[in-house]
């Protein structure tokens, strides 16, 4: 064998330092991932709070937990593990929960914990003076403490109130109010939390909930002490001693103290229409495509996403799209609103797709979209904002680059050729005025009566209302809807609004109608010409169209002409 290697021109050091990279390289990619993490930071001295630890498969060894005693204390350890089976591919969890107390105040770190050669990252945690003090003394065996994260906010920015619920007995049902007050918006902030912690030297355990609160109207303002009835379990048994007997219960209300609170008016200085009071702000956009370049008549989607921190979904302001080109049809979707919620607060979400047809190659600039907030963190006015993007739009194989594609799905009918210069044949003959007249007769009877004709015509759709033709239409309208035929009911949904407002395409559509039949009609258009096709569902807008004529009084909702719409 060393001859073997040898011929190849390898050395046994060679060999050697192949091995050793080799046993390293594995040992990096066998490597357990564990994610070390804790319920809350800070905490409170001797009050407890959660270690946790997670890795998807089994580390190299049982952990040691023996550096943590250096600055805490382990109450209470437990190990758990769970498997899964989703989509032909399994996942497997392994955690360790701790219940840990600090052991002295300060800026803590929590130590690495080796798993045999596997191994968590430290943590740092603030530990502080404990903040809370029983109201009535240590002999209250239950009551509550509220506090906020700031008595002072701006109106419709977000604070955080926090309500802590000290116990010493056990309970058998309990039920708290919420925050309440005049012009006041309340969100709870995810799940209860709770652990153990000393008062004036007395154990009591606590249970935690968080509220983000956003209040509406300037000026000094209150909020109303909570108030919490519970059943508490007593200690004695029946006079009897029965084991069968039912637990003897003691109701009991303790109530908090109320909170006062100093709502500042957004700053008069600002230069803004929308008043958006948040933490932090961000706007984003994504396309479709890798980048803004497409073919005539093709769709591209662009995708706006704002975030905010400190605000709910419903304060966040639409997103402005104007001064774009003619040639370029907007199509924007439904905005996607969201509300996040953790310990921190809320994080508000709103996505708007938007779809753009070109009809013409070129290039295409559209306009920067600004959103200007109001930073509650620094007192400052901020502005968020997307730059100018220019759409690079390339000409259709075999169509000219000067020539306009309509951005259509009619199809196109071809006209007859007209022939320039037709030959004349020259009769010659004793009778040619005989045929001249009689042709001459023949050809005024004829005008004469297509004459008749089309006066008749024109007096039958003079006598005939114009509701009439639109009841037709709007029947055909609700018979594509209800097939969800979503070509069909455009092509009738245009006739009707040439007949009604002369209009033939849906460019002025926002100044027609109300803003629900806009939003149908941009919807239909998005199933058409979108990116993403989409099924569409067409009984609303025959519904929304009904309407709209039942407004103009041509056509009555209880009229037996229209069937009704089987999902109104």
């Amino acid at each position: 064998m060393k001859n073997k290697y040898m011929s190849l021109g390898v050395t046994w050091g060679q060999l050697v330092a192949l091995l050793l990279l080799f046993l390293v390289s594995t040992g990096q990619v066998l490597a357990v991932e564990l994610v070390a993490s804790v319920d809350r930071n800070p905490v409170s001295i001797n009050e407890s709070f959660k270690l946790i630890i997670r890795a998807s498969e089994s580390p190299g060894d049982d952990p040691d937990f023996s550096p943590l005693n250096k600055d805490f204390e382990i109450i209470n350890q437990q190990q758990s593990s769970r498997s899964s089976w989703v989509n032909g591919q399994s996942s497997k969890i392994i955690s360790w929960d701790l219940d840990v107390m600090a052991k002295r105040v300060g800026q803590l770190q929590i130590p690495s914990i080796n798993f045999g050669g596997d191994k968590t990252k430290p943590i740092t945690l603030q530990v502080v003076e404990n903040q809370v003090q029983a109201a009535s003394g240590e002999s209250e065996a239950l009551y509550l403490d509220v506090s906020v994260s700031t008595n002072e906010v701006y109106v419709q920015a977000q604070l955080i109130y926090t309500v802590r619920l000290f116990q010493r007995v056990s309970l058998a049902k309990a039920s708290l109010t919420e925050p309440q007050a005049d012009n006041l918006m309340v969100e709870k902030l995810g799940e209860d939390s709770q652990f153990n912690t000393q008062v004036n030297g007395v154990n009591y355990t606590v249970t935690e909930r968080k509220y983000a609160i956003f209040p509406q109207k300037s000026g000094p303002l209150t909020i109303a002490p909570l108030t919490l009835t519970a059943q508490i379990a007593s200690q004695n048994r029946s006079a009897y001693g029965s084991i069968f007997n039912s637990q003897r219960t003691q109701t009991k209300r303790v109530y908090s103290k109320a909170i006062p609170l100093n709502v500042l008016a957004a700053p008069t200085q600002l230069n803004t229409k929308h008043w958006l009071a948040a933490e932090q702000l961000h706007i984003e956009q994504s396309w479709s495509n890798n980048e803004p370049s497409i073919t005539v008549g093709e769709p591209l989607t662009r995708t706006l996403t704002l975030l905010a921190k400190g605000v709910t979904a419903s304060q966040l302001p639409e997103f402005i799209l104007n001064g774009e080109n003619a040639s370029l049809k907007v199509y924007p979707d439904q905005a996607v609103l969201k509300n996040q919620r953790n310990n921190d607060g809320v994080i508000a979400f709103r996505e708007q797709k938007i779809a753009l047809i070109p009809s013409k190659p070129g290039e295409y600039t559209l306009n920067a979209i600004e959103i200007p907030w109001f930073n509650t963190q620094t007192g400052l006015q901020e502005m968020a904002s997307i730059a100018p993007t220019t759409i690079t739009v390339l000409a259709k194989q075999g169509v000219s680059s000067n020539e306009t594609l309509a951005v259509t799905r009619d199809e196109f009918v071809e006209l007859p050729t007209v022939i320039d210069k037709p030959q004349v044949t020259k009769i010659d003959n004793n009778w040619k005025w005989l045929a001249l007249g009689l042709g001459l007769g023949w050809l005024l009877t004829l005008l004469y009566i297509v004459f008749k004709a089309t006066k008749t015509k024109a007096i039958k759709q003079a006598e005939a209302p114009q509701a009439y033709s639109a009841k037709v239409l709007i029947k055909e309208l609700k018979t594509a809807c209800e097939a969800n035929q979503a070509q069909q009911a455009k092509q009738v949904l245009l006739q009707w609004m040439q007949l009604q407002y002369q209009q033939d395409n849906f460019d002025h559509i926002s100044e027609l109608f109300e803003p629900e039949l806009v939003d149908q009609i941009n919807t239909l258009n998005h199933c058409l010409y979108g990116n993403n096709a989409t099924s569409w569902d067409g009984s609303r807008l025959a519904q929304l169209v009904i309407s709209q004529m039942a407004c103009r009084g041509v056509v009555d909702k209880g009229d037996g002409g229209l069937e009704p719409l089987h999902r109104l």
